[in-house]
């Protein structure tokens, strides 16, 4: 009688729990950009986080996730709670009053109790967005397709003549109009100096004007290694997590030149009025600690942004891959590298994709 009465005791504790967790678990919306980057963040951060809280997540893409945030917060009627933009995209929006603001002393310590803020790499932190990942615009190429001399740099991309073929690229302005200025010979710490110019624009443009009618334009990130799988092209700008995957982990022949590479962070926002504001919070705090940005770097090949998760990166998914020389930041990566410059961007976004619009529509 005493056995059964305790078993029937625990059954009611255990169902009460149960009740509570239910009553207790929320659900988040994530947007991110699709592709091998969004399943990295599913096994780094979103599975694990719905497993430790109990909470939910559903997961969704798009192929610039800052635009729906504007849409949506300018209707009032916002259906995401964290979304993971680009930098000046945050750094505008944020001025905009079109995000949250994020307290970075809520987020975080590293495991040696040093705070957030001094973690986080320099400019990883603003008022409104938390970055996880650094990750760079490269360009690459099938070696399959080319024999003889490889292209090493920036001004081979722009080639034609030495290099025949197809040049894939973004649609837009931004690492465009760079690359175009250090093929035509400007030094990456003079790049930003040139592009604030009138004459600066109108030598990027006509930089790629030279290879205009060979451009195959893209716009979501999984599509510059399908351009390269399919031989659309023979070379193309990518963000280089997802040609170190197609490379490592589909066996794909293509290689990455770092010459010229545009380093960037990626940063988590909440958009303003997002339904879940709280627990979207609390899944930022949780996903950018020191073990989850490292965590990531097993899946793909963008670095974290915490100092102290540096030295937490080991292997490729595969077991085998050192992730380490394959990350934007190695040092061997960085001899002719040019970090975004955010605030150009923040600033003149709008007028320069306006040009580059009119560009491409132009004979």
């Amino acid at each position: 009688m005493k056995t059964t009465t305790m078993l029937a005791s625990a059954a009611i504790v255990a169902s009460l729990s149960a009740t509570a967790f239910t009553v207790n678990a929320g659900e988040i919306t994530v947007m991110s950009w699709g592709g091998a980057y969004t399943k990295s963040q599913v096994e780094a951060y979103y599975k694990p986080w719905m497993a430790a809280t109990g909470h939910k997540l559903k997961s969704v893409d798009a192929p610039n996730p800052a635009a729906p945030i504007k849409a949506q917060v300018t209707a009032k009627n916002v259906s995401i709670d964290v979304a993971d933009v680009e930098y000046s995209d945050a750094v505008r929006y944020c001025d905009e009053g079109l995000l949250e603001t994020i307290d970075a002393k809520q987020l975080p310590a590293a495991p040696d109790g040093t705070s957030a803020e001094d973690d986080f790499i320099e400019g990883a932190l603003t008022d409104c967005a938390v970055a996880n990942i650094v990750w760079s615009t490269i360009f690459a190429y099938d070696a399959s397709k080319i024999s003889g001399a490889k292209p090493t740099t920036m001004a081979d991309f722009f080639d034609t003549k030495k290099f025949p073929g197809k040049r894939g690229l973004r649609k837009g302005a931004k690492a465009n109009l760079e690359m175009a200025l250090m093929a035509d010979g400007v030094p990456a710490g003079e790049v930003y100096k040139v592009l604030g110019t009138s004459d600066g624009v109108k030598r990027a443009f006509a930089k790629m004007a030279q290879i205009k009618s060979d451009i195959v334009w893209w716009e979501a990130g999984a599509q510059a290694p399908q351009l390269l799988a399919d031989g659309e092209v023979l070379m193309t700008t990518a963000y280089n997590g997802r040609i170190f995957n197609a490379a490592v982990d589909e066996n794909k022949p293509f290689v990455i030149v770092w010459d010229g590479q545009i380093l960037d962070f990626d940063l988590y926002v909440i958009p303003k009025g997002a339904p879940n504001k709280e627990l979207a919070l609390e899944f930022i705090k949780y996903a950018t600690d020191t073990q989850r940005l490292a965590d990531q770097a097993k899946y793909i090949a963008y670095g974290p942004a915490r100092k102290s998760s540096a030295p937490l990166i080991g292997l490729f998914m595969d077991g085998k891959t050192k992730m380490g020389p394959h990350m934007p930041t190695a040092p061997a990566n960085m001899k002719n590298a040019l970090v975004n410059n955010f605030e150009f961007w923040a600033d003149r976004d709008s007028e320069l994709n306006e040009r580059f619009n009119a560009w491409i529509t132009a004979n």
